[in-house]
C-alpha cells in the first residue's frame, strides 16, 4: 500500500527576518493554507548574514511565482506510486494505466525512486532517458511521457518548483515521430457503392447501428457502445460523444456485475474526444426505429429488462461488448464480397469520404475527437485529382447521409406511437 499525500495550496505566507539557527544563519517560512492550517518550513545552513539574506530574497520570488516547494521531502518512488495509482488511475483507459504502470515500476522507481523530489535534476532524468532507450527506444518515449506529466503534476501541487523533464531529450538514436497522425491506407477503406451495398445489408443484422454510427459518423468502437438515448438532442438533430464502455484500471469481474467487466462506463479517449455531432437524417431516422425496438423490449421484459438507456444494446438490455461485432461483421464482409477490412477502417472511410468531398481537415479533427489536425492528407496522391473523379459519387451521398443546416425546423414525432415517453423527456421545447 502506497502512500498517501494530501497537497494544499498556500494561500497566505510571511517569511520572517534572518536570524541565528544554530551555529549559523537561516529564516522560517510561515504558509497558511485555505483550511486554515499552518505549516513552518525554516532554511537554515548559511555561513553569513549576508548569505542567508539573499537565499531570503530568492525564497520571497519563489512565494510570488507560486513556485516555491513545500512538499519536497517526498521520495521520488513515493511521488510516483501516488501519483500512478491515486490520480492518473482514475484519469486513463486500462491499456494506458498498464503501459505506465511498466515504466514506473520496472524502470523509473528502481532507477530514480531513492533520492528525494526535491534534489531530482535534469541531469538524473537524462540519465534516466539513455538507460532506458538502451534497452528499448519504445519504453523510453513513454517513459518521458510518463516524466513530463508526473512532474507537472508534481509543480502544479509545489512538490517541484519547475517541470525539470521540459527540455530533456531522448538520445539522439531515436528519431522523433510525428505528433498523432492518423494516417489512412486508402486501400483499406471501402468505395461509396460498398458502403451503401453495407449499409443496406447491415440491415439484417444485429450490428446496424453499429455500422452507421462508425462509417456514417466516425465514432470509436467503444463510443458507440457508450451512446444512449439520453445523448440525442430530438430537437436540433445533435449526438453528444460523452462516454465509452471498456475496463477501468484495476478493476476485478467480482467488483462489478456478471459479464460487465469491459462494459463499464469510463471517459472517452480524450478532451478533445467529448463532443457534440450533427445526426444524418438517415442516422437520425434509424435511432427512433432502434427506440422503437428498445421500448417494445422494455414491455415485454419489464422484469428482467436492464432499462440503462443504450442505443446499441441486447433484447434485455444490456450493452455491447468491443468484440461484439466482430463475427458479424467478417461474415457481412464476406457474403458482399467486400474487402476484408476491420471495422475500425470504418472510422477511417469516413474520414476519406469527407476528406475526398473537400472538407476542412480542422473540422473533420474536430468530428473525429481529435485535438490537433493531424489527419494525413498527402497519401491520397493528387487530392484534387480524387476529389474531381469521385464528386460525382460523392454529392448523391453526401446529400442523403449528411445532415442539413437547420433552422427552426422540426420534426414531426407523431406516428412514434410506441416511445410515449420521448415528448415528455426529450421534447419539451416542441
Amino acid at each position: 500500500m502506497g502512500k498517501k499525500f494530501e497537497f494544499k495550496k498556500y494561500v497566505e505566507y510571511k517569511v520572517y527576518s534572518v536570524t541565528n539557527i544554530k551555529t549559523g544563519y537561516g529564516f522560517r517560512v510561515l504558509l497558511t493554507f485555505a483550511d486554515e492550517t499552518t505549516l513552518t518550513k525554516q532554511h537554515s545552513g548559511y555561513k553569513s548574514k549576508r548569505e542567508a539574506n539573499t537565499a531570503r530574497d530568492e525564497v520571497v520570488g519563489q512565494l510570488r511565482d507560486r513556485t516555491y516547494i513545500v512538499y519536497g521531502k517526498i521520495k521520488v518512488a513515493d511521488f510516483l506510486e501516488f501519483w500512478l495509482e491515486d490520480i492518473m488511475r482514475l484519469r486513463i483507459s486500462d491499456n494506458s494505466y498498464n503501459s505506465y504502470k511498466n515504466v514506473v515500476y520496472n524502470y523509473a522507481i528502481p532507477q530514480l525512486g531513492k533520492m528525494y523530489m526535491a534534489t531530482l535534476n535534469q541531469g538524473y532524468i537524462r540519465k534516466f532517458y539513455n538507460s532506458v532507450a538502451a534497452q528499448y527506444e519504445s519504453i523510453a518515449r513513454l517513459a518521458q511521457t510518463v516524466m513530463k506529466t508526473a512532474l507537472d503534476y508534481a509543480k502544479s501541487k509545489n512538490v517541484v518548483g519547475e517541470n525539470l523533464a521540459e527540455g530533456v531529450l531522448l538520445p539522439k538514436k531515436i528519431k522523433k515521430k510525428a505528433y498523432r497522425v492518423l494516417k489512412i491506407d486508402v486501400k483499406k477503406t471501402l468505395t461509396l457503392p460498398q458502403v451503401f451495398k453495407l449499409i443496406e445489408a447491415g440491415k439484417e443484422t444485429p450490428i446496424y447501428m453499429q455500422i452507421l454510427f462508425a462509417v456514417l459518423m466516425g465514432l470509436r468502437r467503444g463510443e458507440i457502445n457508450g451512446l444512449k438515448y439520453s445523448d440525442v438532442d430530438y430537437i436540433n438533430q445533435t449526438l453528444k460523444v460523452q462516454r465509452q464502455l471498456g475496463k477501468k484500471p484495476n478493476s476485478k469481474a467480482e467488483d462489478v456485475e456478471p459479464k460487465m467487466l469491459t462494459k463499464q462506463e469510463i471517459k472517452v479517449k480524450t478532451p478533445s474526444s467529448v463532443r457534440e455531432l450533427p445526426i444524418p437524417d438517415f442516422v437520425f431516422e434509424a435511432i427512433l426505429e432502434q427506440r422503437k425496438i428498445y421500448e417494445k423490449n422494455r414491455r415485454r421484459r419489464s422484469k428482467e429488462f436492464r432499462d440503462w438507456d443504450y442505443i446499441c444494446c441486447s433484447t434485455y438490455g444490456n450493452p455491447r461488448s468491443k468484440g461484439y461485432h466482430h463475427p458479424y461483421f467478417k461474415k457481412l464482409l464476406a457474403s458482399l464480397e467486400l474487402p476484408d477490412i476491420h471495422f475500425h477502417q470504418l472510422r477511417n472511410t469516413y474520414t476519406t469520404i469527407l476528406l475526398k468531398n473537400d472538407f476542412n481537415i480542422k473540422g473533420i479533427a474536430n468530428m473525429l475527437g481529435h485535438s490537433k489536425e493531424i489527419i494525413s492528407a498527402d497519401i491520397y496522391g493528387d487530392t484534387a485529382e480524387i476529389i474531381e473523379d469521385c464528386l460525382y459519387a460523392i454529392e448523391p451521398f453526401m446529400k442523403e447521409v449528411m445532415p442539413e443546416q437547420r433552422e427552426n425546423k422540426y420534426y414531426d414525432y407523431s406516428d412514434i406511437e410506441e416511445i410515449e415517453s420521448i415528448a415528455d423527456e426529450y421534447l419539451q421545447a416542441a
